[in-house]
């Protein structure tokens, strides 16, 4: 009977236990939340404080003028996103049929652990080394001297990486009974992938997206060997692909650290973080639209 009784104590104790080590886990867990959303939020406030009130029309709308001593970043917010454009849509593809190939089609898992290896590798390695690199080959090997197309190729090869990975693990989470009930009803391997598989991975894809992008807006090590600090005003896309032009990113470092202007670096730095965030929504609208269409 007296271990009857200690049973249900026994138990009491555990589940008490149990309780506080829930409530003190819950308290840690919105106190890290509330810590990372207050980081966040000062350090954006603190950037616009600062930043927003240099911003005018004419720092937006016009060229940097040496010799009346004028400065606006238009080019600057061109070529940012004429890299922007060309490195998306030469990574996207390639890495969105590696992640295909890697979790559909390859049959040789030593060579898919391989590749992966391979993949977080590359995620590792610093952007000051691919800007070496990018360099040597695309501006002097390949002929194309500091443009933003050799600049955009070099972050081809950075964002690979991410964007592989995350579109391969949204492929794995995608249930193998669906590419098993398309293969029963007689649909075959790349029509099931295009209809069924992809459109379950469009929350990976735009991931992979978002991450690039935010690496090619606030890369400035690598683009400052391959793409150069140009300023000349240049709108046509295709001659702006073999002009030397600095983005947002590698003139803040410009103004900043070479002439000491930390009013228009702040301002350069307010209109990043408004351009990553119109980027971000806009490649979100495109995911629900996608979805809308798978």
């Amino acid at each position: 009977m007296q271990t009857s009784n200690a049973l249900p104590t026994l138990n009491q104790k555990i589940s008490a236990k149990r309780r506080i080590n829930d409530t003190i886990i819950k308290v840690l867990i919105y106190l890290s939340a509330i810590i990372t959303i207050l980081l966040l939020v000062c350090l954006i406030g603190y950037i616009f404080v600062k930043g927003l009130p240099h911003v005018s029309w004419e720092f937006l709308s016009t060229a940097r003028k040496v010799l009346e001593d004028k400065i606006g970043i238009l080019p600057n917010i061109i070529f940012t996103l004429y890299t922007i454009i060309t490195a998306l849509v030469i990574a996207l593809p390639i890495g969105i049929g590696s992640a295909i190939y890697l979790n559909e089609y390859a049959t040789k898992r030593g060579l898919v652990r391989f590749i992966e290896f391979s993949t977080e590798t590359l995620t590792a390695i610093p952007s000051i080394i691919y800007g070496l690199v990018g360099m040597l080959f695309f501006c002097q090997k390949l002929g194309l001297k500091s443009s933003i197309l050799a600049g955009s190729l070099t972050l081809v090869i950075m964002i690979l990486p991410s964007i592989i990975r995350t579109t391969q693990e949204s492929l794995k989470t995608t249930p193998q009974s669906y590419r098993d009930g398309a293969a029963a009803l007689g649909a075959t391997k790349w029509y099931t992938i295009r209809t069924i598989v992809l459109p379950c991975t469009i929350d990976g894809i735009v991931s992979g997206a978002i991450l690039a992008i935010g690496r090619i807006v606030g890369e400035s090590a690598a683009l400052l060997f391959t793409a150069g600090a140009g300023y000349v005003l240049v709108t046509n896309y295709l001659r702006a692909l073999g002009t030397s032009g600095g983005t947002l990113s590698v003139m803040l470092y410009v103004y900043v650290m070479e002439n000491g202007e930390f009013e228009v670096g702040f301002a350069i730095a307010s209109i990043l973080m408004i351009l990553v965030l119109m980027l971000n929504f806009a490649t979100k609208a495109a995911k629900k639209r996608l979805k809308k269409v798978g």
